[in-house]
C-alpha cells in the first residue's frame, strides 16, 4: 500500500508492537479474548498449544491473548502455561508456539479485543485464523484441526461451530437466531452465534475494514456479525462438530433480557446493512460438516415454565399499547387469544412466532419507537415462546427437540414473503 496506513489500522502496544515485528510471519493464529478468566484460561491454552503441535507441526503459529484489563492475572497465566507434549505422544514438535499477551484498546467487550486479534493476524499475514473463549472447560487438542484444516486445506473462508447442547441450552439461538439468519441469508448454519469460529486471513482482513467498532455490534452482537459477514461476502462457510461446548448454562427464565436486546439489536441492524441481499434470496443450503459426530452427555438446563408464562401474561397486560404499535393485527389476535388457555395449554405456534418476529424487524427498520424500547419489550414474548417449547418437547429426546427446531426454521422460510411485505410496507 505503498506506505500509506490504512483507515481500518488498529494502534497496538509497544510492546506488543515489538513482539509482532520480531515474529515477523505466520502461517496459523489462535485468539482468545479474555476478561478475569484466570480460572479456566490455563486449560484452554493447554489445549490449543497441543492442538496445533499435534496438527499443524510444520506452520508457524502464534497464540494472542487479547485481555480486557483483568485483575486476577489471567495475561500471567497465559504466559506461564506450558504443555508436556511427550504425555499427549507428541514427539516432533517442529515449530515452537509463539505467544502475544497484549491488552486490548477501544470499546470494553469482546468486540475489541477480536479486533486487537484481527489487526495482529493481518500484520502477520496469517493464513488461517481461530478465535475461542476462555472459559471453555471442553475444549480438547482437535479443535484446532476442526476450526483450522477447513481454512487451509479445503479453501473454506468460515468455520462456525456445531455443538451438542441440552434441549433448553441456547433458546436464543434455537429460536431466534438460528431460524433467522438461516431463513435470510439462505446457509443452514446450526450455531451462528457459538463464539468458537475458524476464518481465513482474507476475511480477517475485510472485518477489520468494516466501520463497525465503535457500535453496539462491536461491544455485543460481534458472533452474529462475523457469521453474518461472512456469508454476505460470499465466502465458502462451513461447520466443524465439536461435541459439547460445556460452560454455565442459564435458566431461559433468569435474566437473560440484556443479551436477547443485544442479539436482537445486532441481527436488526445487520437486516438493513444486507437488506440488498436477503430479499432477493429464496430458499437454503446445507452447510458442510465437518468432525466426527458422536453422542455426548450435555448438562441439564433446569427451567421455570410457569415463570415465562407469568412474565409473558404481564406482558400482555402491561404492553400491549406498545405490541400493538410492533405487531402486526393478525399476530396480536393470536396473542390475545391465548387469554383463554390454561397454563398446560398454552402455546405460540411456529408460524405465530415467525410472523412475530419478522414484526419486530420491521417496526425496527421502521422506527415506529425508540430502538431500545422495542427491543426490550420482546423479552416477554421471548419467555412465551420458550415456554410454549419447553411444554411441547418437555417428553421428547434432545435429538427429538431438534426436529421440532427445523419444523420452526420451515415456517420462517414459509413466511418470509410476509416480512419481506411487511419490511417495505411505509405504512404503520
Amino acid at each position: 500500500m505503498s506506505g500509506q496506513i490504512p483507515d481500518s489500522f488498529v494502534a497496538l502496544t509497544e510492546e506488543t508492537e515489538a513482539v509482532v515485528q520480531r515474529i515477523g510471519t505466520a502461517d496459523i493464529l489462535v485468539g482468545i479474548p479474555s476478561f478475569n478468566n484466570a480460572d479456566t484460561i490455563g486449560h484452554v491454552v493447554r489445549a490449543v498449544s497441543a492442538g496445533l503441535a499435534k496438527y499443524f507441526p510444520e506452520q508457524r503459529a502464534v497464540l494472542v491473548n487479547s485481555d480486557g484489563g483483568s485483575t486476577d492475572g489471567t495475561p500471567d497465566v497465559v504466559a506461564q502455561t506450558l504443555v508436556d507434549f511427550s504425555a499427549m505422544l507428541i514427539s516432533d514438535q517442529q515449530s515452537p508456539l509463539q505467544k502475544i499477551v497484549t491488552p486490548y484498546h477501544g470499546i470494553p467487550g469482546k468486540g475489541s479485543a477480536f479486533r486487537t486479534i484481527f489487526e495482529i493476524a493481518r500484520r502477520l499475514k496469517a493464513k488461517a485464523c481461530a478465535v475461542v473463549d476462555s472459559d471453555l472447560r471442553s475444549i480438547t487438542p482437535e479443535w484446532m484441526d476442526l476450526l483450522i484444516s477447513p481454512i487451509l486445506d479445503e479453501g473454506f473462508d468460515y468455520v462456525a461451530p456445531y455443538y451438542l447442547r441440552h434441549k433448553y441450552d441456547g433458546t436464543i439461538t434455537n429460536s431466534i437466531v438460528y431460524p433467522l439468519t438461516r431463513a435470510l441469508y439462505g446457509e443452514r448454519i446450526r450455531q451462528p452465534i457459538g463464539g468458537d469460529f475458524g476464518f481465513s486471513g482474507r476475511l480477517a482482513e475485510h472485518y477489520l475494514n468494516k466501520h463497525v467498532w465503535e457500535s453496539e455490534v462491536a461491544k455485543f452482537g460481534i458472533d452474529i456479525w462475523m457469521t453474518t459477514e461472512a456469508i454476505a461476502t460470499g465466502g465458502r462457510v462451513c461447520q466443524s462438530f465439536l461435541g459439547a461446548k460445556i460452560h454455565n448454562p442459564k435458566d431461559p427464565a433468569a435474566d437473560l433480557s440484556a443479551m436477547l436486546v443485544q442479539v436482537l439489536g445486532a441481527m436488526f441492524a445487520l437486516m438493513e446493512e444486507h437488506q440488498g441481499l436477503w430479499t432477493k434470496l429464496q430458499g437454503t443450503n446445507a452447510v458442510k460438516l465437518f468432525g466426527f459426530q458422536y453422542a455426548v452427555g450435555v448438562e441439564p438446563v433446569n427451567v421455570n415454565v410457569e415463570r415465562m408464562i407469568n412474565t409473558f401474561y404481564q406482558g400482555l397486560t402491561d404492553l400491549e399499547p406498545v405490541w400493538n404499535q410492533i405487531l402486526g393485527p393478525d399476530t396480536m389476535k393470536d396473542l390475545l387469544a391465548l387469554r383463554r388457555v390454561s397454563h398446560q395449554q398454552f402455546h405460540i405456534a411456529n408460524e405465530v412466532w415467525a410472523r412475530l418476529v419478522y414484526d419486530a424487524a420491521a417496526a425496527y427498520h421502521k422506527r415506529v419507537m425508540p430502538r431500545e424500547h422495542l427491543l426490550k419489550a420482546f423479552t416477554p414474548l421471548y419467555l412465551g415462546r420458550t415456554a410454549s417449547f419447553v411444554l411441547e418437547t418437555q417428553g421428547l429426546t434432545t435429538q427429538e427437540a431438534e426436529g421440532r427446531i427445523e419444523q420452526l426454521c420451515q415456517a420462517f422460510e414459509q413466511q418470509k414473503p410476509y416480512l419481506i411485505a411487511r419490511w417495505g410496507d411505509q405504512t404503520a
